[in-house]
């Protein structure tokens, strides 16, 4: 069964305790066992909510998603407009 991905909420708290413990001393390797993360996901966490704040990052979540369904309407209008254009010039 596939893990559902941690929320910004939750991720932007855990990031904000690892950068205290930081502070404190402890190594990166340190804190992500006691997450339960691996390192990868910390340093992936912190390039992109690294320094957002809450609100921040659930716009950028939608604006995210919107992008994708953008995306995926152009590519649709892109195959119907070849599908068009091949079928007025009868080369079917």
């Amino acid at each position: 069964m596939a893990r559902k991905g941690a929320t910004p909420e939750k991720i932007i708290g855990l990031l904000r305790q690892a950068e205290v413990e930081l502070a404190q001393g402890k190594t990166v390797g340190e804190i992500c066992r006691g997450f339960g993360i691996s390192e990868a996901s910390y340093y992936r966490w912190r390039a992109e909510y690294g320094g957002l704040k809450l609100d921040q990052a659930r716009r950028l979540k939608e604006l995210e998603k919107e992008n994708a369904r953008l995306r995926k309407a152009v590519a649709e209008l892109t195959l119907d407009k070849l599908i068009l254009k091949e079928a007025a010039e009868g080369n079917f």
